[in-house]
């Protein structure tokens, strides 16, 4: 009986195996991982970073602007409560103004004496300082109504200055509220104090103006403008701090004039004018002389008469409908 003959363990007789074979075949090339966009990753792993979205952005701006006008509505109060000089109370208040926005934002401001920046500060100066002598040569309802034709330089002028379109819409809000402002004012207007309407009148000007160099500069630092402009008002008012001093009371005045009535709101209002164009940031602070009664109403019990009434609820209905709309904003 004969057993099967096996093959040779030679290296020259070794004939490859089936298994042999398949191992020798070289596996297929593995594909790479896909790449990821850098910016596709970022918004993955630091989901914190996401800029908030412009509706939030607008409407903290509009509450800015409400804000702001709820403490220069405290302005007529505090000051006929101070005895001094008009131009030392307007000098002394921005001299507290300043130091605020100083201590605040000394790390932001920057002085560059730009073409925008000193127009700003101008601007600003007269508008703090006009509005102090106005009050104190006119009636408050004169100052306030007189001072608040500032949107109707705003929607004139915004295109050419700012290259920011204005609407048929604005004109008629602004339409309706001033219409409303002067029922709103219809029982205390007055054609007395006539160089007090004539100061008011440039104190307007002056407001709309600020206004549009704020929103110039709302990729710089307009509170740069209002130190500056601050400090002019110090300057033209340092003379007539020396012809007297207030007493304790009118100094407790000044304090919440500078800080409250000053300081802080300019600061919001130009904060808010960095989203929201020019003449929304005019318009919504039209607010304020609907709040100036009811402090007085609050404080000397004072009532409001039929015509404030109705007057105050245009505006403020009118106000904030233009808060809440931004249909054409963009």
């Amino acid at each position: 009986m004969h057993e099967p003959s096996l093959p040779s363990t030679g290296d020259s007789a070794v004939t490859p195996s089936l298994a042999d074979e398949i191992l020798a075949v070289e596996p297929p090339p593995v594909a790479a991982p896909p790449v990821i966009p850098d910016e596709e990753l970022t918004a993955v792993a630091l989901p914190e970073t996401t800029p908030p979205e412009p509706v939030a952005i607008h409407r903290r701006a509009v509450l800015m602007l409400l804000g702001a006008a709820l403490f220069w509505s405290l302005g007529g109060l505090l000051i006929k409560w101070i005895d001094w000089n008009p131009v030392a109370i307007a000098g002394m208040r921005s001299l507290i103004g300043a130091a605020l926005i100083w201590i605040v934002f000394r790390r932001e401001l920057h002085i560059d004496r730009s073409f925008n920046q000193i127009g700003g500060a101008l601007a600003y100066a007269g508008t703090v300082v006009l509005f102090v002598v106005a009050n104190k040569m006119t009636t408050a309802a004169n100052a306030i109504l007189l001072q608040y034709t500032a949107p109707i330089y705003v929607t004139l002028f915004s295109p050419w200055f700012l290259g920011e379109r204005t609407h048929g819409r604005d004109w008629l809000i602004l339409l309706v509220m001033m219409g409303g402002m002067v029922l709103f004012f219809l029982d205390e207007l007055t054609l007395t104090g006539y160089w007090g309407n004539i100061i008011a009148l440039i104190d307007g000007f002056c407001f709309g103006w600020m206004a549009l160099f704020m929103r110039r500069q709302k990729d710089g630092s307009a509170l740069s403008s209002l130190l500056l402009g601050n400090l002019i008002a110090v300057a033209i008012g340092l003379p007539f701090m020396f012809q007297s001093m207030p007493d304790l009371s009118s100094w407790i005045g000044l304090l919440l004039l500078g800080v409250v009535q000053l300081g802080l709101p300019y600061i919001l209002f130009a904060l808010a004018l960095r989203h929201v164009r020019a003449v929304e940031g005019i318009l919504i602070p039209m607010i304020e002389p609907v709040l100036n009664p009811v402090w007085v109403f609050l404080l000397l019990g004072e009532k409001p008469g039929a015509w404030a009434l109705l007057g105050g609820t245009i505006i403020l209905g009118t106000v904030m409908y233009r808060a809440t709309c931004r249909g054409h904003d963009k």
